[in-house]
């Protein structure tokens, strides 16, 4: 058949539909090549998106033509109903497949709050709404992977990784709005979840050979599990409030954050928010809280700790600090010691704590820093994992990309910056927006266990 008599055959409908993806494929595409022009050639696959829809000059849909006959229809004498059948089924899943990737991997992705680090800002069992083109959507290192998995297939489908090492793209972002700010809750890749040990993933793969010793952890498969290397948009989604931009330097002092910027000298004290808790030891004389107590102002069920008789263990806001010392019961209420936290970045390597913590520089993309045997260890990482480049004492280093410093409102019970360091700009996920469906696991179905009041919520700060 002629071009111009299949042309002639086309609908208005199809012509419509096929204007439309066409127009959605070309914003795409001017999205992708707004700081690269060379990704512009992928305009020439226009004509095969039209053809699609309208000409379809290549067969695309073949096994229509299989279709059986409906009622008051003349019979197909090609008819076959197995393999129409079979055909409109995957025809229908690789669509659903390529789009759910394309949305995931662009636009949004859906999270859950597996940890308490931000406790009373995102609770544990938030299901949020990621937005991948705030800060500028990444192209995915490992472009072969199956959607909606991150780097583990589900153990129905066996287990296994869920994505091909090869073709394996350098890191490109594609233009946002905005980019992370102070104050703002975000979505990151586990910087330090290169190296993972799959028996024990929770530390991380670097803490334990601090405290294991690194032959003991390479050898001792039976414990730890088989060692794996993850690409950057493979590793362990987190989620912490961004404290520290780049270009900041940063400390903490009695657990207040203060940071500075570039050319000032007076250091600014940050906000706390509201959601902000340390952990406390509160003594009573013997009278022991009830569960409706404790849940009227806002122990979680998985935070009380009984250390004795007389001693209570949980984290707490300034408002439920507030509250826990007007109980009449109440003797006597002490911060846990910033000991109890535990060696921090870079590990064994000073004598910061994670209450009183820093000065530290935070790299900013193009900034040129001088390389001492006092600050190498707290840079070295970014020159051997981040970036690799070769880092060296007594010469000058020019950083390569933006990075972060991300914190925990629950201050006392978060692994953040504090413990594994910077965050880099191409770790960077996304934002959260709002919350869509939110779970209280300790609760009934028809008693709580849906949060309805916090659905809907915005993420954001």
């Amino acid at each position: 058949m002629k071009l111009s008599e299949r042309i002639a055959q086309v609908t208005c409908g199809q012509w419509i539909k096929g204007g439309a993806w066409c127009a959605v494929y070309m914003v795409f595409v001017l999205w992708v090549a707004w700081d690269d022009l060379a990704s512009l050639g992928w305009l020439v696959l226009l004509p095969v998106i039209l053809d699609m829809f309208t000409t379809h000059i290549v067969p695309w849909n073949w096994w229509k033509r299989y279709k059986p006959a409906e009622k008051d229809e003349p019979a197909n004498p090609k008819a076959n109903a197995t393999l129409y059948t079979i055909c409109s089924w995957v025809d229908a899943i690789v669509f659903a497949l390529v789009a759910v990737y394309f949305i995931n991997v662009y636009i949004f992705q859906n999270y859950q709050i597996p940890s308490s680090s931000l406790e009373k800002s995102l609770r544990v069992g938030d299901y949020l709404l990621v937005s991948k083109m705030s800060y500028g959507a990444r192209v995915p290192n490992t472009p072969l992977s199956m959607p909606l998995t991150q780097h583990t297939m589900p153990q129905w489908l066996g287990g296994g990784k869920s994505y091909i090492e090869k073709p394996q793209w350098e890191y490109k972002r594609l233009r946002g709005w905005d980019k992370p700010k102070k104050g703002d809750i975000v979505v990151f890749n586990f910087p330090t979840g290169d190296t993972v040990c799959l028996k024990m993933q929770n530390p991380d793969y670097y803490t334990l050979c601090h405290y294991y010793g690194r032959e003991v952890v390479n050898k001792r498969k039976d414990l730890f599990g088989e060692i794996v290397y993850r690409p950057v948009d493979r590793r362990e989604n987190y989620v912490k409030r961004c404290v520290g931009e780049p270009g900041d330097s940063l400390k903490v002092v009695d657990n207040v954050v203060y940071t500075r910027s570039a050319g000032e000298t007076e250091w600014r004290q940050e906000p706390d928010h509201e959601g902000k808790q340390l952990n406390y030891y509160v003594q009573t004389d013997g009278h022991l809280f009830s569960d409706s107590y404790l849940e009227k102002i806002g122990v979680n069920k998985d935070d009380r700790k009984k250390m004795s008789a007389t001693v209570y263990h949980f984290p707490l806001t300034q408002q439920m600090l507030g509250e826990i010392k007007k109980n009449p019961h109440v003797t006597g209420v002490q911060t846990e010691s910033e000991q109890e936290g535990g060696d921090v970045y870079p590990l064994g390597r000073n004598s910061w704590t994670r209450d009183n913590y820093g000065p530290v520089y935070i790299p900013k993309k193009g900034e040129r820093l001088m390389i001492t045997e006092e600050n190498y260890a707290v840079y070295e990482r970014i020159g051997q994992a981040y970036e690799k480049k070769k880092m060296m004492v007594g010469e000058e280093y020019t950083f390569e990309m933006d990075y972060y410093w991300m914190m925990g409102d629950n201050r006392h019970n978060s692994a953040d910056s504090r413990y594994w360091g910077f965050v880099p700009e191409d770790h960077i996920v996304g934002r959260p927006v709002f919350i869509w469906l939110s779970i209280e696991k300790d609760r009934p179905w028809f008693k709580g266990h849906i949060r309805w009041n916090r659905i809907g919520m915005g993420a954001m700060r």
